[in-house]
């Protein structure tokens, strides 16, 4: 079985990178569709979802879900969520990534 994320078209490029299956959505309605369509196909054992578009993934398609143990659903943080707590500053949200990974700051 593979994973899924399930994200909004700004953070997809970066999960697809990373080397995973993306679903786009746009907003909410069109997120929980896609979630229910990525259960449907039964392929998946995870399926992370953002949580900007999802807050509670499970509750969303719980009709779905019924009597099924896979896919585990994981709500991730929101990209853009991170960027809006660092002040709305996409540099200084890459400054303060950069010096916790690598305990340096690198000029941008």
């Amino acid at each position: 079985m593979k994973m899924a994320v399930l994200t909004d078209p700004e953070s997809a490029a970066g999960y697809r990178l990373a080397g995973m299956e993306v679903a786009v959505a746009g907003d909410c309605e069109e997120a929980r569709r896609a979630l229910a369509g990525l259960i449907e196909a039964e392929a998946y054992a995870l399926i992370a979802v953002d949580e900007a578009l999802l807050a509670d993934p499970g509750h969303a398609v719980r009709r779905q879900m019924r009597g099924r143990d896979v896919p585990v659903l994981l709500p991730v943080p929101s990209l853009r969520a991170a960027v809006l707590e660092a002040g709305g500053d996409g540099k200084a949200y890459l400054r303060q990534l950069i010096i916790a990974t690598i305990g340096y700051e690198i000029k941008l």
